[in-house]
């Protein structure tokens, strides 16, 4: 089963700051990473970066190769016909563009489920189910 990281998900992943949220986001990451199901798009990679430097302050070097080593996933290469299908999604409502563009990638990615805090979890599009993993876990 391909499931697909938003950014939010791989930023906990090496957020220090939020513990509770970094002990649900380390599992998901090395649990499907390792078994190869683990899916991402460039807007993931360019989001996490960009984050991870500014926001999170983590050195861009470190930040750079923490990219890289997330990029061992199957990533979705954002092009102008996923762009057009997600302006075309935000357009029927629900979905920011970025979030559209999002969940194009992941159906583009053939994958099941989609892992993002941003999105309404539970939330069911042609096959693909979108889940919060900090629903109703501990936050220290």
């Amino acid at each position: 089963m391909r499931v697909f990281f938003d950014s939010n998900i791989l930023l906990y992943g090496v957020d220090d700051k939020e513990p509770g949220k970094q002990s649900q986001a380390q599992p998901l990451l090395v649990k499907h990473y390792a078994a190869e199901q683990a899916v991402i798009s460039t807007q993931v990679l360019q989001e996490f970066y960009n984050i991870a430097t500014g926001k999170l302050r983590i050195h861009p070097e470190r930040a750079a190769r923490l990219a890289r080593e997330y990029a061992s996933a199957q990533v979705v290469q954002v092009t102008p016909s996923l762009i057009f299908d997600a302006m075309e999604r935000h357009q029927n409502g629900g979905f920011s563009f970025w979030d559209a563009l999002i969940v194009e990638a992941a159906l583009l990615g053939g994958c099941a489920v989609l892992y993002s805090e941003d999105m309404q979890d539970g939330q069911t599009i042609n096959g693909l189910t979108i889940r919060n993993p900090f629903v109703g876990a501990p936050h220290a």
